[in-house]
């Protein structure tokens, strides 16, 4: 009798050992799903970045290039919430009710949150929704921050004791702490929304630093976005650098990207648009260089901030296994905003923007700005980094990519299913194409076209034509992009036949999609 025990222990402890060597491994542990961190910056031009030809430190998101890939010819929506809509969903803002704005809850969809909260994610959320809704609605265990779309920097809310009155468009923007809502929102004199952004974030990574699941983590900065507002200490790196004007600026930037090999020796560049420097009086001048030495500032103090985010996932070994994904809302914006206060650009007590001319030269080599359906508009940079997952490091990619690929490529690397309805409710299948295969050094040759309509700009690319135009009368330009990724020769004449077809599609896409 002691010895068929002592087999039937021998026995049950054989099957154990089976049962737990197919038992599937916790997440976040050897070849299972990363964490993930989204980082979106907010109206930040093509080239203000150092790895993508500016003269800002940007030290930290440089790093993440050397380490990872950086994109040549990802697009977004050429508007902030159109855009930030499409990041979340996989889908056109027009599917989910952000086509013209953003008081409507997001519909037809299943969100990033949602998404990667089915497959065991944490998930987090700090920054800018522009939105309506509080996302702990939308699949986000964790929330700080704006669900409008601008607001004062350093003070969102009313006058603290010993300060100017905070510039505002509004003082009744909504703020979010979970699921306390805010309005206004008085934070403490120490308070600067990009390293309040960060804080959250590194208070919710060390508070669930010990959990087997991964997290997901949404990083929505609004720099930057105006108003143009920075520390002090921050704005003195570059007072000064700019008096030498804006095309002295370009004109090294250019040089800078066609050394790193993002601008072919023969690409045509765009014309540029910004007013003669020398036009301008000396006191012109010198608020010019204020001027893009805050909004300087302000990309400066966000890559501190995304180092700190780095320096904290090294710190407790997550580095290896995470993904970081940085890409901008839309182009720099040609937007004039002034909300008189003391009159100090870069203070609590005053609101401006960057200005046309700054635009222009943010956004090199393209033409136009924020709110265009031209690459000005819609052209980021994306830098992809992730030691663990991507083969070939410090290498540029020219796969066509849209926003709408965010989700599809998050699914595919937290090994997700999209499902046909959620609570209840049908889905929109979504519309992206996962860029996961870029990540082995492949580039994509996308079939399926691309869509544009923000305001007066519309656009469609198929291949490498694509057909834009701005005003609701003005008939399509037509551009080569593999020839041509600037936009400085208009087609259309010579090609009729060619914008005949792709008017077609799109306007069988517009039709379809202006009916949600």
């Amino acid at each position: 009798m002691g010895k068929h025990k002592h087999r039937w222990i021998l026995k049950l402890l054989l099957l154990g050992l089976i049962f737990n060597s197919c038992k599937p491994s916790p997440p976040n542990e050897e070849n299972d799903q990363p964490n993930i961190v989204l980082i979106l910056a907010d109206d930040l031009g093509w080239s203000d970045l150092g790895s993508y030809g500016g003269e800002i430190l940007t030290p930290n998101l440089d790093q993440l290039a050397t380490n990872g890939i950086r994109y040549t010819q990802f697009n977004n929506t050429s508007k902030c919430f159109p855009s930030r809509a499409s990041l979340l969903t996989g889908l056109y803002a027009h599917q989910v009710g952000f086509a013209k704005t953003h008081t409507n809850p997001i519909k037809n969809a299943i969100t990033l949150g949602e998404l990667l909260k089915s497959v065991g994610y944490r998930t987090l959320w700090s920054g800018k929704h522009h939105g309506i809704e509080n996302p702990l609605s939308k699949g986000f265990d964790r929330y700080f921050g704006l669900l409008d779309g601008a607001s004062n920097h350093f003070n969102p809310g009313i006058q603290r004791e010993g300060e100017a009155i905070p510039a505002q468009k509004r003082p009744d923007r909504t703020w979010y702490i979970d699921s306390t809502m805010h309005r206004p929102y008085t934070p403490k004199k120490e308070f600067y929304t990009t390293d309040a952004f960060t804080d959250h974030a590194l208070d919710w990574i060390d508070e669930y630093k010990d959990e087997t699941s991964p997290f997901f983590l949404y990083l929505a900065y609004t720099a930057p976005h105006d108003p143009l507002m920075a520390w002090p200490e921050d704005i003195a790196k570059y007072r000064g650098k700019y008096k030498v004007g804006y095309d002295a600026i370009r004109k090294e930037r250019i040089r800078k990207q066609r050394e790193m090999g993002l601008l072919h020796d023969s690409s045509m560049i765009s014309d540029p648009t910004f007013e003669e420097w020398t036009s301008l009086s000396p006191e012109e001048q010198d608020r010019e260089d204020l001027r893009m030495a805050v909004y300087a500032a302000m990309i400066d103090r966000m890559d501190q901030n995304i180092g700190r985010v780095i320096q904290k996932l090294k710190m407790l070994g997550k580095q290896d296994n995470t993904l970081i994904i940085f890409v901008s809302d839309n182009g720099s914006s040609s937007e004039v905003v002034k909300i008189g206060g003391n009159g100090e650009i870069g203070t609590v007590g005053h609101w401006e923007s960057l200005g046309k001319n700054w635009a222009n030269v943010s956004n090199t080599p393209f033409k136009f700005y924020k709110n265009y359906s031209y690459q000005g508009g819609i052209g980021t940079p994306l830098i992809v980094s992730w030691p663990k997952g991507i083969e070939q490091v410090n290498t540029i990619n020219g796969s066509v990519g849209h926003f709408i690929d965010v989700l599809p490529t998050l699914m595919d690397v937290a090994g997700a299913s999209y499902p046909k309805e959620y609570n209840g409710k049908a889905v929109e299948p979504y519309e992206g194409i996962s860029f996961l295969p870029t990540f082995s050094g492949l580039t994509i040759k996308r079939e399926k076209p691309l869509y544009w309509k923000w305001s007066d700009g519309k656009a469609m690319r198929k291949g490498d034509w694509k057909i834009v135009s701005e005003g609701t009368d003005t008939p399509w330009e037509l551009y080569h992009l593999g020839n041509d990724p600037n936009e400085t020769r208009n087609l259309a004449h010579e090609n009729q036949e060619v914008v005949r077809q792709l008017d077609s599609l799109y306007q069988i896409w517009q039709s379809t999609h202006e009916n949600y």
